[in-house]
């Protein structure tokens, strides 16, 4: 006998395809075995009611707080337990109901079938990127003096010196190069907008015509993402996570790439106590209008990546849970992107400098990929490729 652990429907099909199942009782079958636990927040006890009784009816089951069923709670959080084959079933009668029901079962639908896509690709003009059952890798060039982890190369400025570092990264495995000028560190000062220009665009403008990766430009200002679109880069990684309008327009009209991250404040003062009274529903929450915006602005949704923030305005508790809990992040619909290289938490659980912290990156990045990430920010691109080939040759066996 032997318990199977299955993580996905492919995996679920791969077993009864081994013991010869038919392929029209595969079809019936696998959305039977693939069990899911969705959490709802805060429905009418009316409506959590009636979720609760559909579902039993069909076998599953949604638990709500104590007063929603007694009258006295108004409203709930719900907590509804049921496997794909049930809840497709829920939502076929939920679209007959009152009460907001057939837009619940809309969202709840949306959210599934989102949370069960693995694919995606990104058409970044010349460049052509699948994410699919490998994640990609995205090397990080700092433009800077300061960067917390000691790799910041202004004080080696060379276009010749910078051009081989890039080329470097790219021989190691790099996917996407990430191109910064300011460090966004925590308690960085910001740096001009005439000085981050002078970092970023001769060396953009020289690597766009060597290089064979795409480049993103790694910055919060529309005006630095303007200039770095005009002369090469395909992608803007903001880690203010469009909060500036200008730089949705500018995205848009560029057709580039974009990843939304989340930030709680701002780099100086972000790690000052940050709270949350639910960490990832607030991201999560973040990020959905994030993307409707971006969608606001005409940014194509299958160029958009989310980026969960990692150090930006979270504790080391905060860190961690994120990445346990990563593929919740699925339900955005979005390929999620990763960035713990070297960074403090990994530093605090190892004691260890950020030179010292390589093994720490490696683990977490294989964690993030185990659990929906599909691209993973680093410093130390040949260590993290490496391991994720292992990874992902045992997850293919």
């Amino acid at each position: 006998m032997r318990i199977i652990q299955a993580n996905c429907h492919q995996e679920i099909k791969k077993v009864m395809r081994d013991i010869r199942v038919d392929p029209y009782g595969i079809a019936i079958m696998a959305p039977k075995a693939m069990q899911y636990l969705i959490r709802i927040n805060s429905v009418s006890n009316i409506t959590a009611n009636i979720l609760k009784q559909e579902m039993l009816s069909l076998g599953a089951d949604v638990a709500v707080c104590r007063g929603a069923l007694t009258g006295k709670a108004k409203r709930t959080d719900c907590l509804a337990m049921g496997n794909l084959a049930q809840f497709n079933l829920l939502f076929a009668k939920l679209r007959k109901q009152p009460f907001g029901l057939n837009r619940l079962a809309q969202d709840l639908s949306l959210g599934l079938n989102n949370y069960q896509r693995s694919d995606f690709s990104l058409n970044l003009g010349r460049f052509k990127l699948s994410l699919g059952r490998r994640a990609l890798i995205m090397g990080i060039m700092n433009i800077t003096p300061d960067s917390f982890s000691g790799d910041g190369l202004i004080d080696k400025w060379d276009k010749g010196f910078l051009i081989d570092c890039a080329q470097r990264l790219i021989d190691d495995g790099a996917d996407i190069l990430d191109l910064g000028g300011e460090s966004t560190r925590p308690q960085a000062n910001p740096v001009s907008l005439k000085e981050e220009l002078n970092r970023t665009i001769p060396l953009i403008k020289a690597l766009a015509k060597k290089i064979k990766v795409p480049i993103s430009i790694d910055t919060y200002k529309p005006q630095v993402a303007m200039q770095a679109l005009d002369n090469g880069a395909v992608m803007v990684n903001d880690i203010s996570g469009l909060r500036d309008d200008r730089m949705a327009r500018i995205i848009s009209r560029y057709k580039a790439g974009v990843v939304i991250m989340h930030m709680k404040g701002r780099p100086a003062t972000m790690q000052k106590n940050p709270r949350y009274a639910s960490l990832i529903d607030e991201i999560i929450e973040y990020l959905d209008s994030a993307i409707r915006k971006a969608r606001e602005y005409a940014v194509d949704e299958e160029k958009i990546i989310i980026d969960p923030g990692i150090g930006f305005g979270k504790t080391l508790k905060h860190n961690l849970e994120i990445l346990k809990r990563l593929s919740e992040f699925r339900v955005l619909g979005r390929p999620i992107l990763v960035g713990t290289s070297r960074k403090s938490f990994i530093g605090r659980l190892l004691d260890a400098p950020p030179q010292e912290r390589i093994n720490g990156t490696v683990a977490s990045c294989v964690l993030a990929v185990k659990n929906g990430a599909k691209i993973v920010r680093v410093h130390d691109v040949k260590e993290v490729k490496e391991a994720l080939k292992i990874a992902r040759g045992i997850e293919n066996i």
